[in-house]
């Protein structure tokens, strides 16, 4: 039963019962839901954004563990790559250098990835830049792995072909040369004997009586012989050793050998002469190494002690005037 509430008149000095009429009942009715209403916004915003849920605590904890996880996988990259650095240092400069191979190339090891977006599908996200960064260091990674790995398979094929390497490597003299007096002019800026002026030297020279025989240096094909005189080297013989090696014998006085004949190290493939552009009785001698002409003193290590090696680069090095 509803209460019934009184006030005072003091015009007749009694109590009277309050009448509400039905616009106070709606009116209070009104602002009792209003209130209600302001109150359950309030609260829900509380709840939302405030107060978690036992679902929002479990997904938060889920995300704290993903984030310690991606930190340890990026600390863990990080090991690996410093492991994969040092595969990679050694590989270029011990595994390759002992097989005569060229070192990987630094752009062709840390080489990107080019084309479209490769992360698009990861954008968007609350922790978008450390999903992107761990997948990059992750790609990045996996690429070097397949260079390395293609740079071990070659190694391992050099490893299975180190016989015929060593065989093929011009690693003697290609005259007779045991008081190593025969070397007469080096590798290096020599006074040209016609134009006495300094020039490359891009062989050495070794004087011989004419006659004297000349050895192939290494297993290898003859690609050139020349056995018509003319300028330059004259009657010369070219061969590929495989390998990147080529070695070059001028200056011949007879040619004995073929072009696509298989020769080994230590065949005779002519003998000394005057022919090309010469002065005297001599061999031009010229180590090629991948199209590039290197100084051959740096091969005869064969047939000679050290003792006779460094004398040999000590006679090597004088600068004097070339015979060609």
């Amino acid at each position: 039963m509803a209460k019934v509430k009184y006030y005072y008149d003091p015009r007749t000095l009694s109590y009277r019962k309050i009448e509400r009429t039905w616009k106070d009942k709606l009116r209070n009715t009104g602002v009792f839901l209003a209130s209600a209403f302001l109150f359950g916004v309030l609260l829900f915003f509380a709840a939302d954004n405030i107060i978690d849920s036992p679902k929002e605590k479990r997904l938060k904890r889920d995300l704290s563990n993903m984030e310690l996880q991606y930190e340890d996988l990026n600390r863990r990259m990080e090991e690996l790559a410093d492991v994969l650095d040092d595969i990679e240092y050694r590989d270029d400069n011990i595994y390759r250098v002992v097989f005569e191979a060229e070192p990987v190339p630094k752009e062709v090891r840390n080489s990107g990835f080019g084309g479209a977006n490769r992360y698009e599908a990861l954008e968007g996200y609350s922790h978008s830049d450390l999903l992107i960064q761990t997948t990059a260091e992750l790609d990045q990674l996996t690429k070097r792995l397949v260079v390395q790995s293609r740079s071990f398979d070659e190694v391992m094929e050099l490893a299975r072909d180190k016989e015929s390497l060593l065989a093929a490597i011009p690693a003697i003299q290609p005259v007779s040369n045991q008081d190593l007096r025969r070397i007469a002019s080096g590798f290096g800026y020599r006074i040209h004997p016609i134009y006495k002026v300094r020039k490359l030297h891009t062989g050495l020279d070794f004087s011989a009586p004419t006659g004297t025989p000349i050895y192939a240096t290494g297993d290898g094909k003859v690609t050139v012989a020349r056995t018509r005189n003319g300028s330059g080297y004259g009657r010369y013989v070219q061969i590929d050793h495989g390998f990147g090696y080529e070695t070059l014998y001028g200056h011949m006085n007879r040619v004995v050998v073929r072009r696509g004949q298989e020769v080994k190290r230590g065949d005779i493939i002519g003998y000394v002469g005057n022919s090309g552009r010469s002065t005297a009785p001599h061999l031009h001698y010229e180590v090629i190494r991948n199209g590039s002409k290197i100084n051959p003193i740096n091969f005869f290590y064969n047939d000679l002690s050290p003792e006779e090696y460094d004398e040999l680069i000590e006679i090597s090095s004088r600068s004097n005037q070339s015979f060609d």
